[in-house]
């Protein structure tokens, strides 16, 4: 089965795309497939040696800095709301949960992808909501309606199977050990998880085409662009701390889940299709690299 997974990325679109309606019925599912990937990640990591690292400081620095820069700019320039909005949210949005499946595929160090795979969420629950206060289109939400929306959406899908893991590391370790035996699992929980994503995003899409084709092209094209510079820019960093796959995978694999999310409950929900678009872009990006990859 191994030597088909670099055919899973573009399965999973190609599927999403017959099947989107379908997709979008069966889309509450994902957040119970991502608490399974996120438990068994866990469990294959000893999360009491997790650190804050040199390069978690510049992942989170660029978060701040190029989503602030990017709104300003755009707004500036007169892009508009909805662009400057789903621009920004390329940059903002934390990095996917479940990263670390196809990151370690690649050879990049576990440890640190999931390392950052919490702090980097955990980041963006504290400083998101300043953000969409700042320039949201709901002035009636409060910063402390926003944390605690943020929190919420991040607690139930990170927090709880990350203590879980960690508990049964403290206390029961052979069965914590038993667990991370079935680790290779979480790539065809996710396969399933991915499938389910892209269909809905792509019927998403389609939902939201009508009358707005312009601005949604401009947004597609915007979002395949900042996909790629953010895949290539995140290498040079990660090469920089020898680890150029988790560089890559951290800065520029994104919880499109989360951004689109984020949008429609903060942000002009139109501005959303920039996320949805970069989702299509980032697996396409990966099931490239994943061929690639295979192929040395």
């Amino acid at each position: 089965m191994h030597r088909y997974r670099q055919y899973v990325l573009p399965a999973a679109i190609v599927l999403g795309l017959l099947l989107h309606s379908v997709c979008a019925l069966l889309a509450p599912m994902v957040p119970f497939l991502i608490f399974t990937i996120l438990f068994l990640t866990f469990s294959a990591v000893d999360l009491r040696q997790l650190r804050l690292q040199k390069i978690d400081l510049w992942l989170m620095a660029y978060q701040v800095v190029v989503a602030t820069v990017l709104y300003m700019g755009i707004t500036w320039a007169g892009g508009g709301k909805v662009l400057a909005e789903g621009i920004m949210m390329g940059a903002l949005t934390p990095v996917a949960a479940s990263s670390t499946v196809v990151a370690c595929m690649l050879g990049a160090n576990r440890q640190t992808m999931t390392g950052y795979s919490v702090i980097g969420n955990l980041f963006t629950a504290i400083v998101a909501p300043v953000f969409f206060t700042l320039i949201g289109d709901h002035p009636e939400q409060s910063l402390g309606t926003a944390y605690l929306l943020m929190l919420g959406k991040i607690g139930s899908t990170l927090a709880l199977p990350f203590f879980l893991a960690l508990a049964l590391q403290l206390l029961l370790p052979k069965v914590n050990q038993a667990v991370a035996r079935y680790t290779s699992w979480s790539f065809y929980v996710w396969a399933v998880a991915l499938l389910l994503t892209i269909g809905q995003t792509i019927h998403f899409i389609f939902n939201h085409g009508s009358g707005n084709w312009h601005i949604i092209g401009i947004l597609g094209g915007a979002a395949m662009i900042i996909c790629i510079a953010q895949f290539r820019l995140g290498r040079q960093l990660g090469k920089h701390y020898g680890d150029p796959v988790s560089g890559a995978q951290l800065l520029a694999q994104k919880n499109s889940a989360m951004g689109i999310w984020m949008c429609g409950v903060f942000l002009t929900p139109l501005s959303s299709v920039f996320m949805a678009f970069y989702s299509v872009f980032q697996n396409l990006y990966n099931a490239w690299q994943l061929a690639t990859y295979k192929k040395k």
